[in-house]
């Protein structure tokens, strides 16, 4: 299989038919050997009904039903793992995404001997305040935070290389970043290409203002975890330490300020400074013992991959 299209969809039933035929007719055109992969996201408005009529008549679209709606990023990881071909493209079903893009994204991939490229829809007909400038926020702040010099991290129209796709983890919200959990993976060569955007055709979007707050959660995740995944020591254990030695710093004061200077001053469980060394020694000795669990527990699974791959040669070999 040359090349896998993954669509995850949710109440797209009026675009279905339309956005299939122009799939097809730009993927015979350019003489692909193609796959189409549906994946219904719990839809209510009879979208699978049109998927199952639209796979009696072409025999190259597959199908993935979920019983309620988990969000694209599930659906997308859904279709991942049933695509067979060596390249993947991504879009949605809205219509907004051109398939006409899909051979300019292909010649760039295999070109230019690329990973993953990008579509940038740089001229966009969504509104100004629900979807334009939070957009530019979020750019933004993933541009700042992974280092990836990209325009539009959330564009559905995307092409892959299949082993990326593969050692990837696309889950909660995700899919917006995927290029962030590409490049954590090893996988730099990464690019952009413009591409054109088209005014929504049939119903309304389904994303809430509640989208905005979860992507910002998840960026903050990608962060700490490209930062520290691999060395929480270095995160909890530094941030422990620190509050240990003031806690003890403090303590150490109150003990000779009681001792020295005020012998017959209040007692040291009277005073606030008390508590607050108390306290931050106690978070200091939490905070590095999670770190140090966490180091236990990665140790463990590196451990165990290298047991899995000396058994996968030995095996090999035999």
């Amino acid at each position: 299989m040359q090349l896998s299209i993954v669509i995850p969809l949710y109440n797209e039933c009026d675009s279905l038919t339309e956005l299939n035929d122009w799939i097809v007719s730009v993927m015979h055109s350019n003489r692909f050997d193609f796959e189409v992969i549906y994946i219904d996201d719990g839809s209510k408005d009879g979208s699978w009904e049109v998927i199952e009529q639209l796979c009696e008549k072409h025999p190259e679209i597959k199908a993935i039903q979920f019983q309620k709606n988990f969000g694209k990023s599930q659906a997308l990881h859904a279709g991942f793992k049933a695509a067979s071909g060596d390249i993947i493209i991504t879009m949605d079903a809205d219509l907004q995404d051109s398939p006409e893009e899909i051979p300019d994204l292909i010649e760039l991939l295999q070109k230019e001997e690329l990973d993953l490229v990008s579509g940038w829809k740089k001229k966009r007909y969504d509104s100004l305040i629900g979807k334009n400038i939070p957009s530019k926020l979020f750019n933004w702040a993933a541009r700042r935070s992974s280092g990836i010099k990209l325009n539009d991290f959330n564009c559905g129209l995307k092409a892959y290389r299949s082993e990326v796709i593969k050692n990837i983890d696309v889950h909660g919200e995700m899919h917006r970043y995927i290029p962030v959990l590409a490049a954590n993976a090893g996988f730099n060569r990464i690019a952009e290409k413009e591409v054109k955007h088209q005014a929504r055709k049939y119903g309304e979007t389904k994303f809430g203002a509640e989208r905005f707050i979860n992507g910002f959660l998840d960026l903050i995740t990608i962060g700490f975890v490209s930062k520290f995944g691999k060395r929480p020591m270095h995160f909890f254990g530094a941030i422990g330490l620190l509050m240990f030695i003031i806690g003890t710093g403090l303590a150490v004061y109150l003990g000779i300020d009681k001792l020295f200077i005020e012998p017959k001053g209040r007692l040291i469980t009277e005073r606030p400074e008390f508590f607050i060394a108390l306290t931050t020694m106690i978070l200091g000795t939490q905070l590095f013992l999670a770190g140090f669990i966490g180091e236990l527990i990665i140790r463990s699974k590196n451990q165990t991959s290298r047991y899995q791959i000396k058994q996968s040669i030995n095996h090999t070999t035999k």
